[in-house]
């Protein structure tokens, strides 16, 4: 796709509907729709109140939101020191293929040096296997040995008992 330059900034909380939109793209296109209950007021409060819970990198062509990428800290007590954690990234159907997800990860690969990070990551489905080759070609290991461990709903009222 070609068009406008595309430009990359912090969101802002006037982007908080833009951001909404994104994520339920991003539900749709992970088969997770059903799952996906987040609100405006929620995602504004995680984003821009008083104790921000991530950070979103937005990715623009012209005025029209065309990808995200929502992270946050998080350490590693091997290393020591600080990571970042990359819970989400997505691009538009139209803009995939255009260098908008390389830019995204790049720009996040920067802040984590510039923040004295000692790693970036993030996990990735199995089954979605162009995301797969892509990040391996960015360089990323995929980690087959980890597994990822969620406990929500009843499960983590009941553990927290």
């Amino acid at each position: 796709m070609t068009g406008p330059d595309i430009r990359l900034a912090p969101a802002r909380r006037q982007d908080v509907a833009a951001i909404l939109d994104l994520i339920r793209g991003l539900a749709e296109y992970e088969r997770l729709s059903h799952q996906m209950v987040a609100t405006e007021a929620q995602i504004e409060a995680a984003l821009f109140g008083a104790s921000p819970a991530a950070e979103v990198v937005l990715a623009w062509a012209g005025d029209q939101p065309i990808g995200f990428a929502l992270f946050f800290p998080n350490f590693s007590t091997f290393l020591g020191r600080r990571g970042i954690y990359l819970e989400d990234l997505f691009v538009v159907p139209e803009w995939r293929n255009s260098g908008v997800g390389r830019r995204l990860l790049t720009h996040l690969a920067r802040l984590a040096v510039e923040r004295g990070c000692g790693r970036f990551e993030w996990s990735v489905l199995s089954w979605n296997e162009p995301a797969v080759g892509f990040y391996r070609k960015l360089g990323a290991e995929v980690m087959e040995d980890w597994r990822i461990c969620r406990v929500t709903g009843d499960a983590l009222l009941r553990l927290a008992e």
